[in-house]
């Protein structure tokens, strides 16, 4: 006989202190619902009419030399033009976090704002700037 099939595999020890699996009939962790649940409502921002008409309000016809680039949009933060490709839409007040049942109407309430809640920001400087700040630094940087 071979000694693969005749020595017994060596099984791994269960780490003892696992999370434990309380969602979705014991194979999700709270974690893993709650990223669930935000991840949903976020794609479901992208449907949300409010950002087309945030995104309309900040821009203008693009009379450059590329045929093929209709408009341009004017970020909040530096006040310079950039093409679609080069904007985000953020929201003026963060929708914040959403890890309990608690939070879920702030946080709907906050992520689906009105157009005057958007703001569109140059992605290289201005939005990666506003997202790597924390707390009230973003706040002085990007006023509502």
């Amino acid at each position: 006989m071979n000694r693969r099939t005749t020595a017994k595999r060596a099984t791994r020890k269960p780490k003892t202190n696992r999370v434990q699996r309380t969602r979705a009939g014991g194979t999700w962790t709270e974690a893993a619902f709650w990223g669930f649940l935000r991840s949903g409502l976020r794609r479901m921002t992208m449907r949300w009419p409010a950002k087309q008409v945030a995104k309309q309000a900040a821009r203008r016809k693009y009379t450059g030399p590329n045929k093929r680039q209709k408009f341009e949009y004017r970020c909040a933060g530096c006040g310079e033009w950039f093409p679609d490709k080069e904007v985000e839409l953020d929201h003026v007040i963060p929708a914040g976090k959403l890890n309990s049942f608690e939070d879920l109407p702030g946080f709907v309430e906050r992520l689906f704002c009105e157009p005057d809640g958007y703001q569109i920001l140059c992605k290289d400087r201005c939005h990666h700037a506003k997202t790597h700040q924390k707390g009230k630094q973003a706040e002085t940087l990007f006023p509502a």
